[in-house]
């Protein structure tokens, strides 16, 4: 059984669980949105995306981005996956951040697409 992300309640009062992809889903989403400090006993863990609201929008935003970005995912959840692509653009005020990664206990080739601030 894999808990949910975020944490809630299914229709019969218990904690609402998941299939395995849409489980590392969340896991990558918790990476790209935990800034690093955030969680007491693991101080170096995430990438801290959402701080990047803070800082112009240009295309060394975006490398930089996919940069972090992918070694995080490798760092964090490489037991997990195999991170095959990230791809980031700058449209206007927001960056969006396409991931295409391979589930390794299944051998399924998954695509999840963030953008700056959450999932799109």
């Amino acid at each position: 059984m894999n808990i949910d992300f975020p944490f809630k309640f299914n229709n019969q009062g218990r904690t609402a669980d998941t299939d395995i992809n849409d489980h590392i889903r969340d896991m990558i989403m918790q990476v790209l949105f935990t800034a690093p400090g955030e969680r007491v006993n693991r101080p170096s863990f995430g990438c801290g995306m959402n701080q990047l609201v803070f800082q112009p929008n240009s295309e060394q935003l975006a490398a930089t981005t996919q940069m972090l970005v992918q070694g995080s995912l490798q760092q964090w959840l490489g037991n997990l996956i195999q991170v095959n692509q990230v791809n980031v653009e700058s449209k206007d005020s927001e960056l969006h951040v396409t991931v295409v990664y391979t589930v390794l206990f299944t051998q399924e080739r998954q695509v999840a697409r963030f953008m700056q601030g959450g999932p799109s």
